[in-house]
């Protein structure tokens, strides 16, 4: 939990302080935001109720629009600033006289909520900073997918592509380009090491020293496992059975050449991560000079994925 501590100064002399007493008051967020609307990010928090709330409407861009990705799996854009001013672009600090949690995002506000302080900014800098990883969940970490010739332990630097199909095998969810996905390739690892894990024993139907997930005739009959596709022209040759125990491109008995025309789509899972910082703020009795929201939550589009087929 990130902890701030503000310097409250009271302006309005009361009974119990004299004028010029200063009260230190914690005010704890957790460090996740929501978002809702465009652009509009929040913190609460239910005891004592309280928010943090940055409203952008210049310039005007969405959330989907700082989450797209060109057709080379980059960000259009990493890195937006915005500057608060008050007016287009909002920082609020509210208090509440009862849990503000269903305020934000409601089409209709509930009843019964009342804000009690409510302390809008002037001027300071909101930084909204974009990172995206993707990856080919194939059951291969994506460090362990890279030959690293450049030592720089880095798999999209000068990335490993078994197959030469464009597509590194980090990304690959087909590293050898069969048509059959690594997953399932791995997922006939007889595990007779017993630890479970089938990159310490990976399974090699010809035993020629490849593991079948890179290797491209998998049961060594001398027919491309691509092109062992005899029943269900699907570009996947691991429906294809001839004899029901066992698919074609892994029976070396069977070597009925099916030439394939197409890979398969390759599916390229994204995850995005949304950091939000809070500078140079100004509010009213309070000292504050800048604030981490820390990262966005609870967004199904912090999840996608692309789609790319490489050319046959």
């Amino acid at each position: 939990m990130r902890k701030l501590f503000w310097l409250l100064t009271l302006l309005i002399c009361t009974t119990s302080c004299d004028d010029g007493d200063i009260i230190t008051v914690e005010i704890e967020f957790g460090d996740t935001f929501k978002t809702c609307g465009e652009l509009v990010f929040f913190q609460i928090k239910e005891f004592p109720h309280e928010s943090l709330s940055l409203q952008i409407t210049d310039p005007s861009v969405t959330l989907d629009d700082l989450l797209e990705v060109d057709d080379d799996g980059e960000l259009v854009t990493d890195t937006l600033i915005v500057n608060i001013n008050g007016d287009t672009n909002k920082f609020n600090y509210r208090t509440y006289n009862s849990d503000p949690t269903t305020l934000f995002c409601s089409p209709v506000p509930p009843s019964g909520i009342e804000i009690i302080e409510d302390l809008l900014s002037t001027e300071g800098e909101a930084g909204i900073y974009i990172f995206l990883l993707e990856d080919d969940e194939d059951g291969i970490p994506a460090d362990m997918e890279d030959e690293n010739l450049d030592e720089d332990n880095d798999p999209s630097t000068n990335p490993t592509d078994t197959d030469g199909d464009g597509i590194p095998d980090y990304l690959d969810f087909d590293d050898d380009g069969d048509n059959v996905l690594t997953s399932t390739e791995l997922d006939l690892d007889p595990d007779l090491d017993g630890d479970g894990d089938p990159l310490t024993n990976p399974a090699d139907t010809d035993m020629d020293g490849i593991p079948n997930y890179l290797d491209d005739d998998d049961d060594g009959d001398g027919v491309l496992t691509i092109d062992e596709e005899n029943f269900s022209e699907d570009q996947n040759p691991a429906n294809d059975f001839t004899d029901p125990s066992i698919a074609d491109y892994l029976n070396p008995v069977v070597n009925t050449t099916v030439p394939a025309t197409a890979y398969r789509p390759h599916v390229i899972n994204q995850k995005f991560t949304v950091e939000l910082e809070i500078k140079e703020v100004r509010l009213p009795t309070i000292d504050l000079n800048e604030f981490d929201f820390g990262t966005l939550e609870g967004d199904d589009r912090l999840e996608s994925s692309r789609i790319v087929t490489p050319d046959f």
